[in-house]
C-alpha cells in the first residue's frame, strides 16, 4: 500500500472507530505524544492520547456521532513524516436529543513508526455549526 493510501486508511478507521465507539481501536491511530487542538469547536489543546481519548469518551461516549471526511491534500514529505487537510461533515445526537450539525477540517500530521503511520497532530478549524438543543428551539 502507498503512503497516501495509507493515511486515508488511517483517516478512516479514525472516523470510524470514533463513531462505533471502539475506543481500544481509536487510540491505535495516534502517537503517544499526539497533540489534538478542539479549542475552535469549543474544546482545548489536548497533548498526549491517553489524556485525549480520555477527553473524548467523557464528552462523546453517550453521544451518536457520524463523521465524514472528504477531499483528503495529503503531502508526504519524507519516509516518515506527512501532513493533511481533511474536509470534515459530522452530526452528533446527545441522549437527551440536543443536536450538531457541524462542518470544517482537520489539519494534521503523520508520523511512520514501525512501517505504520500514525496522526501526530491534529487540529480541528470549524466553518459552520447548527446547534439544535433538545426542546427544539
Amino acid at each position: 500500500m502507498n503512503d497516501h493510501e495509507a493515511l486515508r486508511s488511517l483517516k478512516g478507521r479514525y472516523f470510524r472507530t470514533m463513531d462505533t465507539k471502539d475506543w481500544a481501536g481509536f487510540r491505535r491511530v495516534f502517537h503517544d505524544d499526539v497533540v489534538i487542538d478542539v479549542s475552535g469547536s469549543g474544546g482545548e489543546v489536548i497533548t498526549g492520547a491517553d489524556t485525549f481519548l480520555a477527553f473524548l469518551t467523557d464528552r462523546i461516549g453517550e453521544v451518536i456521532t457520524v463523521h465524514h471526511g472528504h477531499t483528503p491534500e495529503l503531502e508526504v514529505s519524507s519516509a516518515t513524516e506527512a501532513t493533511g487537510i481533511w474536509a470534515m461533515e459530522d452530526r452528533l445526537i446527545w441522549p437527551d436529543g440536543s443536536r450538531l450539525h457541524g462542518f470544517g477540517h482537520y489539519h494534521e500530521t503523520y508520523v511512520k513508526v514501525d512501517g505504520s503511520w500514525l496522526i501526530r497532530s491534529s487540529r480541528l478549524t470549524r466553518l459552520h455549526m447548527d446547534f439544535r438543543p433538545a426542546n427544539g428551539s
